[in-house]
């Protein structure tokens, strides 16, 4: 049976480890492990360690950086060590942020962390057990969160 790791922070406002679990559950049978950090920076050593030490095939690194200049650039170093430890585990981490001034006012916010959140477990799941859907959405505009973009007419 597949493992998929969770990896959330304590920083972020709303619980996006519960809800990426909630809706893996809801889709498909599998060993979850999930592991809290404090913030962002912290989510690149908790996703190896998913991965190295307890055999996770795939792992959902969740966070939420906050709207000063400084969080974004906090989150730019999260992300290349969410890239480095994907290119030294040869394994997917799927980064899922959403950073605070995404969200116009504290219930779109709410909302757009739970919504990418889910849509983003669902392509864990296909990543996993059903590649070729992804296949079929290139090109597509898909958009976690919001409504997608849609594909490009010449």
């Amino acid at each position: 049976m597949p493992t998929i790791g969770i990896a959330d922070t304590t920083f972020a406002r709303y619980d996006m480890g519960r809800a990426a679990i909630d809706e893996i559950q809801k889709n498909v049978s599998v060993k979850i492990k999930r592991v809290t950090v404090p913030g962002i920076k912290d989510l690149p050593v908790a996703a190896k360690k998913l991965i190295e030490e307890e055999g996770c095939d795939i792992v959902m690194a969740l966070g939420m950086p906050g709207a000063k200049e400084q969080d974004k650039i906090c989150a730019h170093e999260a992300s290349q060590g969410l890239i480095m430890a994907q290119l030294m585990t040869n394994t997917h981490i799927i980064e899922v942020f959403v950073h605070e001034d995404e969200g116009k006012d504290e219930k779109e916010l709410a909302f757009l962390m739970d919504r990418r959140t889910r849509e983003h477990a669902l392509n864990v799941i296909k990543l996993l057990f059903k590649p070729e859907k992804l296949i079929r959405e290139a090109g597509t505009g898909q958009r976690q969160g919001f409504e997608d973009a849609g594909p490009l007419r010449m």
